[in-house]
């Protein structure tokens, strides 16, 4: 019977509670956990932890830092701080960087909609990302898995209740801008438990003044477990099945 704690790649579309569900399917094991939430939305790294001593390393590992690579979409907001929610587009561009008119109609954009200001430069990016590095204050989103009064706030934000999530400290150990074309803002994050990209993606848009959502995410590693030792389901499935016609019959 398969046992031990392992990374599984978690393609997008599926939540963490399905990759759950299918290892125990695969495994025949009813005690397998994992080692923090990836969102329907993102894909990566999912730590998991099958049978009673795996599962009772998964608070540790849960501890450990994270590194992500994430797409920012600027100049929209979300009610989910991510693709998945209502968007709205909130800014109107009336110039890039350099003074140049813009390339218009943008996406969605409302005939006669009112400019709204200059699009952000490199620069100006670059100077936002610093503001995340170290500790830091984040107010994690209404859509997580917090709990208010014993209940997920996700499933109070889904009812319309409003959720207003104290913030917390945060730690950022790295962040990189890897590439940076408006609208869109791809960055490298190293982070301690906790964070939450969503929150960052909310937080540069509006430091920046045009909104922001986050639009991708892939988690690249958890602590010592990276995207390149990380076994896709239907591999772990051909895998196990194979383990099976090796054993030994009686």
């Amino acid at each position: 019977m398969v046992e031990g704690v392992f990374a599984i790649y978690k393609e997008e579309g599926m939540t963490s509670h399905d990759v759950v569900d299918a290892v125990r399917r695969l495994t025949g094991q009813q005690r397998v956990g994992h080692a923090g939430t990836l969102d329907p939305c993102a894909k990566g790294v999912l730590v998991v932890g099958v049978g009673r001593a795996a599962t009772r390393q998964l608070r540790a590992i849960a501890g450990t830092e994270k590194e992500y690579i994430t797409r920012v979409k600027l100049g929209w907001r979300s009610t989910t701080e991510d693709r998945e929610g209502k968007v709205e587009q909130v800014f109107w561009p009336t110039a890039d960087g350099r003074g140049r008119p813009p390339c218009l109609p943008y996406e969605g954009q409302p005939r006669g909609g009112a400019a709204t200001g200059v699009i952000p430069t490199e620069k100006q990016v670059r100077q936002a990302l610093a503001h995340f590095q170290g500790m830091i204050d984040q107010q994690p989103p209404a859509f997580s898995a917090i709990k208010v009064r014993g209940r997920a706030a996700y499933k109070l934000a889904r009812k319309g209740c409003e959720v207003d999530l104290p913030a917390r400290k945060v730690e950022v150990k790295e962040i990189e801008l890897l590439a940076y074309a408006w609208p869109h803002v791809d960055v490298r994050l190293v982070t301690g438990p906790g964070f939450y990209v969503r929150s960052f993606a909310r937080d540069l848009g509006e430091l920046l003044g045009t909104g922001g959502y986050m639009e991708a995410l892939e988690r690249i590693r958890v602590g010592a477990y990276t995207k390149e030792h990380a076994a896709r389901l239907a591999d772990l499935a051909k895998s196990i099945g194979a383990a099976g016609d090796n054993e030994p019959t009686s």
